[in-house]
């Protein structure tokens, strides 16, 4: 036998990063209202976004699909797996470079999810758009994951 090209615990093949003991992750349902924009163009709007709680990140806000403008986004070839979320598979803007994290944009397939409140929803990188929150803007942090 040669060794394994994954990692099998249980029943459950692992091809992601294990879990941070270190990070919290927590999913709360909102009744807040969130718009997300990109150069005066609304791409989303809420009033019950799920607000996502990540040590070390920006709170990051879920948007259902239904309140997503889908004009306005393409779909890319990114795919991406998360020891917290499951697989999610990359959407950018036409013509730029401003991507957004749809989670799960088709049924859940793997057991490894634990945020089932943000399933089948969508967030964007506060990183690389505008959002507002209650009506007031939020500056646009700087994390690792664009510098």
């Amino acid at each position: 036998m040669g060794i394994p090209r994954r990692l099998v615990r249980g029943d459950e093949e692992v091809f992601v990063p294990p879990r941070n003991h270190y990070t919290r992750v927590d999913a709360i349902r909102s009744t807040r209202s969130v718009r997300i924009e990109l150069d005066g163009v609304v791409l989303a709007e809420s009033s019950s976004p799920v607000m996502v709680f990540e040590t070390g990140l920006p709170t990051r806000y879920y948007l259902n699909r239904n309140e997503t403008n889908f004009d306005h986004l393409i779909r890319a070839e990114t795919v991406t797996s998360c020891p917290y979320k499951g697989k999610t598979s990359g959407t950018g803007r036409s013509g730029s470079e401003i991507p957004c994290i749809p989670i799960w944009p088709g049924p859940m397939t793997s057991r490894r999810v634990k945020l089932l409140p943000i399933a089948g929803m969508i967030a964007f990188y506060n990183e690389r758009v505008d959002i507002v929150l209650d009506g007031q803007p939020l500056e646009r942090p700087v994390t690792h994951f664009f510098k």
